[in-house]
């Protein structure tokens, strides 16, 4: 478990937020049509990397429109300098990632259901 400061947690925490209301209400300018999610934001001991975890609604594009997001992040982090400006010294370079968590859970369930199935199958053949 990393051990995170108080500091870092609420830095964190302000950053999730304001990226958060960042991407519902400009989202569209920086990946069209992706429905974004911040489910994560580590910030470096130092503050100055936050690393943002996003997930999206369309598994499909994701890649795509995660490139889309890299692509533009000055602009993001212009975006959110202005929003956090009265709250810090300086604003983090931003690192952005995709979380599969919820890639992983549907995998895992699948499988589960799999071998669900086959216990089924083997129990019906006794």
């Amino acid at each position: 478990m990393t051990g995170e400061s108080k500091r870092q947690q609420r830095f964190a925490n302000v950053i999730q937020k304001d990226l958060s209301e960042l991407f519902q209400h400009e989202g569209s300018n920086w990946a069209p049509g992706a429905f974004i999610t911040v489910t994560k934001v580590r910030m470096t001991p130092d503050l100055s990397i936050a690393r943002i975890y996003l997930s999206f609604l369309d598994s499909k594009t994701k890649t795509e429109k995660f490139e889309q997001i890299q692509q533009n992040t000055s602009k993001i982090r212009y975006k959110l300098g202005n929003k956090i400006r009265h709250d810090i010294k300086a604003v983090p370079e931003l690192e952005f990632y995709i979380d599969d968590t919820s890639d992983y859970v549907e995998n895992m369930d699948r499988i589960f259901d799999e071998i669900k199935k086959e216990n089924n199958n083997s129990n019906d053949d006794t």
